[in-house]
C-alpha cells in the first residue's frame, strides 16, 4: 500500500485524455536542445574522420552554379534529423582553408609580408566572415521570426544556426568572386584610374553582393513557415543597383578603395 502511494506521488500528472502535459517552459527546452546541438557541432570540429568533406565540396560547387539544390538538402536534413542547421562542420573547415589560400594571394598582391599576412588572415576570418556573419545572421534571424514567420499552433522558429549557415552559404560565392576573380584581375585590369577599370571592378562587387542577397533569399524562402521572403531580395537589390550607378557616375573604383583599406588595417 505504501509503495503504491510513493509511485503515485513520483509519477508526473497526466491530462484527462491520459497524455503527458507539455513542459511548463517550452522555451527552456528549446534552449537546451539548441545547446546540445551546438555542443555536438563543436565536438565534431576535431573529428576529421567523421566529416563528410566530399559532400561539403559538392555544396560549394552547387552554391556557385545552382544554389537552390543546396537548400533542398537542408529540407531533407529537417525531415531526417529534425534540424535545419548543419550538423557537420566540414563546410566550415573547407571555407576556412579557402580563406587562408585567398589571404596568401592578397598578401602577395598587396606586399604585406609575413606579419601582414597573419594580420590580414585574422581580419578576414574573424571580422569579414565570422563577425559580419554573426551580425547579419542575428538581424535576419530576429526579422524572420518576428515579421516573416507564419503564426499558428504548429508554427516553427527559425534556428539561429540555420541563419548563420545561410550567411556561410552566401559568403562562399562572394569569396570566390572578390578573393579569387578580382584578385587575378586587379593588377592587370582593375587597379588603374580610368572608367573601364572602375566598371569592371564595380561590376564584380555588384555580382558578388547580388549573389549574397540571392543565396540569402533562397535560404529563408526554403523554410515553409516563412512568408513574404521576397522583402529580402528586391529592396536590397534595388538599393545595390542605385549605389552601383552612382559609383560609375562619380568614377569611384570600389576595388581600389577596399585594397587601400586592406593595407591600412594591417599596418
Amino acid at each position: 500500500m505504501l509503495s503504491s502511494v510513493i509511485i503515485a506521488k513520483s509519477s508526473p500528472p497526466t491530462s484527462p485524455n491520459g497524455s503527458r502535459p507539455t513542459s511548463p517552459n517550452p522555451m527552456l527546452d528549446n534552449r537546451h536542445t539548441a545547446q546540445a546541438k551546438r555542443r555536438k557541432f563543436m565536438r565534431r570540429l576535431v573529428m576529421f574522420r567523421q566529416m563528410d568533406f566530399e559532400f561539403a565540396l559538392w555544396q560549394m560547387v552547387y552554391l556557385l552554379v545552382a544554389p537552390q539544390k543546396v537548400y533542398r538538402n537542408f529540407q531533407y536534413r529537417k525531415q531526417t534529423k529534425d534540424q535545419w542547421a548543419r550538423d557537420d562542420p566540414a563546410f566550415l573547415v573547407l571555407l576556412s582553408i579557402c580563406l587562408c589560400a585567398s589571404s596568401v594571394g592578397f598578401a602577395i598582391v598587396l606586399r604585406l609580408g609575413v606579419v601582414g599576412f597573419f594580420k590580414f588572415l585574422l581580419w578576414v576570418v574573424f571580422v569579414d566572415c565570422i563577425g559580419v556573419g554573426l551580425l547579419v545572421a542575428t538581424v535576419l534571424w530576429l526579422v524572420a521570426n518576428k515579421y516573416l514567420r507564419v503564426t499558428g499552433t504548429n508554427s516553427q522558429d527559425v534556428e539561429w544556426g540555420f541563419a548563420f549557415d545561410v550567411h556561410l552559404n552566401a559568403f562562399f560565392p562572394v569569396l570566390i568572386i572578390l578573393h579569387v576573380v578580382q584578385l587575378i584581375l586587379y593588377i592587370p585590369v582593375i587597379s588603374y584610374d580610368n572608367f573601364l577599370s572602375t566598371l569592371i571592378g564595380n561590376t564584380l562587387w555588384l555580382i558578388a553582393i547580388t549573389y549574397y542577397i540571392y543565396v540569402t533569399f533562397l535560404g529563408y524562402s526554403a523554410l515553409p513557415f516563412l512568408r513574404r521572403t521576397v522583402v529580402l531580395l528586391y529592396p536590397p537589390s534595388l538599393v545595390l543597383l542605385g549605389l552601383f550607378g552612382i559609383s560609375l557616375i562619380i568614377n569611384w573604383n570600389i576595388s581600389n578603395t577596399v585594397m587601400t583599406f586592406y593595407q591600412y588595417r594591417v599596418i
